[in-house]
């Protein structure tokens, strides 16, 4: 039986055209759906239609905009099982982990529909005799989204449901890599009955539909979600018009283990955060930096707990590690395992291309373990996006808050300590947006603002209530009376 064709979504029409195959990456002879490929001109069209449906949705009070996003929360809600099993497939994340994230997706878009009964503005008492003054939020306008293929479903919610809450319209420009996930959300705000032209959705090519997009005159705002390449082009461009503009890239995250730690936890949450979602986290642990009382100790236990991890399709069950998410990225991920032999020596463990078992039709790589790197290796400064713990030893706190922020990224960070004022040090000193303590450094909720420093990040952050500070303006309204 031939995959099905999954349409663009234009003006609240499927659009039909040529195809490209979304391909599971634990099976590749598993095509999940075939995507019409978009062109520029449907960007073009898709945000013409973003602006002509602009003004009845921000018209339409908020509260009734979000008991639609409710709705699509809902549809989700009831297609629960066959969407997590679908971006297993089309990913390669685990199912448990698919699971979480198409949870994590419904409470975001149920969070953001409850903001449409709080979507405040400001109150402030004149100095001058009867005026009456106060601050109104508005929609800034069209707003283009960028998503990667790693959260294929969490990210394109948490970028969907504040922008339309506000009261904005959107064109949202998957990842070719996994469309099928945000499609479905497309899908549920069609059955949903928002109106037509309000959500946009255009696959394809990468950097034609991105600057399609960022050139298109209706859209006032891009939020992007990938590459610092592709970031920094995108904030050179959008700033030609003056656009409002939000990236989020990549990180080179730390996990700093003390000798008070619990030692067990601290070994359980540093291979939690390097190799689940096989790697394949802005938020991931790259980089672990322990004390030298107990790094040989810690180094040995973390290769036994990796050594137990098990590779394979994320629809079995028992599988810990599903595949990288494509051909490239695993033969990115590869030839930085050989940058780190050059560099550190032979790896602990890991370090290979797994094809046995039936793992051959697929894009795998063993959970890999480098100790003794030190502060210049490439393997410590730059971003791998895969299955790669660089393990790294400090003397002391502070020579590891030193190491912790010598990189030039600063998304996440986490402490393994039992020190009170060590985790306040931590806390007010790590340069990053976003620390854990005795935690993982990747999982977030979506309740509070998300967003690193440095070249992690640029704009205003996501989530929680900041993120309608980037998807609203104010209007100040002055009345004599």
């Amino acid at each position: 039986m031939s995959a099905q064709l999954f349409g663009n979504y234009i003006d609240g029409a499927w659009t039909e055209g040529p195809a490209f195959d979304n391909v599971n990456p634990a099976n590749t002879g598993e095509v999940v759906g075939r995507f019409v490929k978009g062109a520029p001109e449907d960007v073009t069209r898709a945000a013409s239609a973003a602006q002509a449906a602009l003004p009845g949705w921000a018209s339409m009070n908020a509260p009734a905009r979000g008991a639609l996003l409710a709705k699509v929360a809902d549809i989700l809600d009831r297609k629960f099982e066959a969407i997590s099993a679908e971006m297993t497939r089309e990913e390669g994340k685990t199912f448990p982990e698919a699971k979480g994230e198409v949870r994590r997706s419904i409470n975001i878009l149920r969070y953001f529909a409850a903001e449409g009964a709080r979507l405040a503005g400001v109150l402030a008492p004149s100095e001058r005799d009867r005026v009456h003054m106060f601050a109104i939020r508005k929609p800034v306008g069209v707003c283009g989204l960028i998503t990667p293929w790693n959260f294929p479903s969490a990210i394109p919610a948490w970028k969907l449901a504040p922008a339309l809450i506000c009261g904005n319209t959107v064109v949202l420009k998957p990842a070719s890599a996994a469309p099928l996930s945000s499609w479905r959300i497309v899908e549920a705000c069609h059955e949903a009955g928002i109106p037509k032209g309000v959500v946009n959705y255009v696959a394809g090519s990468g950097g034609a539909l991105g600057e399609a997009l960022v050139t298109a005159a209706p859209v006032k705002a891009v939020s992007f979600t990938g590459s610092c390449g592709v970031g920094a082009w995108l904030h050179e461009q959008a700033s030609k018009r003056r656009l409002r503009i939000q990236l989020e890239m990549g990180g080179k995250n730390p996990t700093i283990v003390l000798a008070d730690a619990d030692f067990q936890a601290a070994v359980e949450n540093t291979v939690n955060g390097a190799f689940f979602s096989t790697g394949q986290k802005c938020t991931a642990t790259s980089r672990a930096i322990v004390e030298e009382s107990i790094y040989d100790r810690f180094v040995e236990a973390v290769v036994e707990r990796t050594k137990k991890l098990k590779v394979g399709d994320g629809m079995q069950a028992g599988i810990d590690i599903g595949p990288c998410v494509d051909e490239g990225q695993m033969n990115t991920v590869l030839e930085y395992v050989e940058i780190g032999r050059k560099e550190a020596g032979e790896p602990l463990c890991g370090g290979r291309r797994l094809t046995e078992g039936g793992l051959d039709k697929g894009w795998f790589v063993e959970p890999t373990v480098f100790a003794g790197v030190t502060q210049e290796m490439r393997i410590a400064r730059e971003e791998i996006f895969g299955p790669v713990l660089a393990i790294m030893k400090a003397r002391d706190f502070r020579h590891a808050m030193e190491l912790a922020n010598s990189s030039e990224f600063g998304l996440s960070a986490s402490l393994q300590t039992t020190n009170l004022s060590r985790m306040f040090e931590y806390v007010y000193g790590i340069e990053a947006g976003l620390v854990t303590v005795n935690l993982p450094s990747a999982g977030v909720e979506y309740q509070l603002p998300f967003g690193g420093t440095k070249d992690s990040s640029f704009g205003p952050k996501e989530q929680g209530p900041a993120a309608v500070e980037f998807y609203s303006d104010f209007k100040t309204v002055y009345v004599k009376y």
